[in-house]
Formats: structure tokens, C-alpha cells, sequence
């Protein structure tokens, strides 16, 4: 068994190497992992950093695209038999991962999605950026309403699925819309998502956050667009 991780990055010279260490020292029992890193682009070090590395799967993109368009090329080289997408930024503790892989590897389900609101209405996690938390709690909602399932984190960056998920899954998405095209697109095949409470640590724009209100506009757009068209 093969967990395929795909790291998307953006000039994350900071936290790049972290991740990748936190990653390489999870304990996964007898799943092999495999951690593929897609630079888009990045303008600051973190290119440089990542050229160094040689025991990993590293892709590089010549400008940014996108973190969906990172996305994509990391899934077309993933040979897991078990995907997951893993932001850069240490928002998300790959600690949380064998949480995420249980339901998977037990049969129960084929998508798995790691809900920061679940352990927030638990009482274990805060966001700084209120603006980010209502607006992600509105967009889950809309998913709900829309696709007729419940979904308390449409917008997490902790998505996992088996190969054959994706796969069968045709991708469009470049930007951070990425999400919501995902997350409709598994549902409209008819597959069912669980969702898993994990630890979050929110950023801030002076820390690095790339996404803005006008990504949540966007990505409504998408869920509209995807359900009815």
C-alpha cells in the first residue's frame, strides 16, 4: 500500500523544509509513502531549497499557475493506490494523517476530508482571521444545500481519496477554486465524503495566507456551475 502526498508550493522558503521533515518522520506502519512536491513557480528560496533535495519527487513549474494547476501535476505523477493533498504552510500537522487514512483503510469509504470546524465546535482550534472562518463556514453550507450532503469544511486543505476517486475525475481548475471543483465533482459521482476533526494553526496575511475573499465568491460560483451545468 502506497499513500501518495502531494505538496503544492508557493514561496514557502520558511516552512518548506519543516514540512518535508514532518512528513518523512510520520509513522504510517506498513504504508509506504510518497511525497511529491510541485514548486509553482516560487520567487523567493524556496526553489533553491528544493533543488537540493534529491530523495523526493520534486516538479517545477516556470511561473505560477496556480495551486490547483500544482495540484493536478502532482496527482498525474502520484502512483499511490491512496492521494492525499498537503498544504506547505503548517496550517495543517501531518500527525493528523493517520487519522485521515483509518476509514479509508478499513473500507468504510473511499473520500475522507479533515474538518477544522469539527474540532473548533469541539473547542480545540482558533482562527485569526474571523473574515476566513465565517466566510469558509458559509461555502460549506452552500455545499450542503446544494449537493443535498452534509459538509462542515468544504474549503480544507486535508483531502483524501483512493486512486480510482481521482482518477475517474476530470480536472479543470487552476487557482484555489480547485476545491470546490473537487468537492463537487466527487459528489455528483456519487461518492461519500467523511469527514475527520483535526488541529488547524491559522495564519495571517503577514505570515504568508494567500487566499482572499474573492476566492470565496469564486469558489460559490464553482459549486453553482459544477451542480447545475
Amino acid at each position: 500500500m502506497i499513500l501518495s502526498i502531494i505538496v503544492p508550493v508557493f514561496n514557502e522558503e520558511k516552512t518548506i523544509n519543516k514540512i518535508i521533515r514532518a512528513l518523512e518522520q510520520l509513522n504510517l506502519n506498513n504504508i509506504k509513502k510518497e511525497i511529491i512536491v510541485v514548486d509553482d513557480g516560487s520567487t523567493d528560496g524556496t526553489k533553491e531549497i528544493l533543488k537540493k533535495i534529491r530523495r523526493h519527487t520534486i516538479i517545477f513549474n516556470k511561473k505560477n499557475m496556480g495551486k490547483g494547476y500544482a495540484v493536478r501535476r502532482g496527482f498525474e505523477h502520484a502512483k499511490g493506490d491512496i492521494i492525499l493533498m498537503q498544504d506547505a504552510d503548517l496550517e495543517y500537522n501531518p500527525k493528523e494523517i493517520i487519522k485521515l487514512l483509518c476509514p479509508i483503510l478499513e473500507g468504510r469509504v473511499k473520500v475522507v476530508y479533515g474538518s477544522r470546524f469539527l474540532s473548533m465546535w469541539a473547542g480545540k482550534n482558533r482562527t485569526s482571521l474571523p473574515l476566513h472562518y465565517f466566510g469558509n463556514k458559509f461555502l460549506s453550507l452552500c455545499t450542503s444545500l446544494i449537493y443535498g450532503t452534509k459538509i462542515t469544511d468544504m474549503e480544507t486543505g486535508y483531502k483524501m481519496f483512493r486512486r480510482e476517486v481521482i482518477k475517474n475525475i476530470k480536472l479543470e481548475s487552476r487557482r484555489f477554486d480547485l476545491e470546490p471543483e473537487i468537492t463537487a465533482k466527487i459528489l455528483r459521482k456519487g461518492y461519500k465524503i467523511i469527514e475527520i476533526p483535526i488541529g488547524y494553526n491559522a495564519r495571517d496575511f503577514s505570515e504568508g495566507k494567500k487566499i482572499t475573499w474573492r476566492d470565496g465568491f469564486i469558489a460559490l460560483y464553482y459549486l453553482l456551475k459544477f451542480r447545475f451545468f
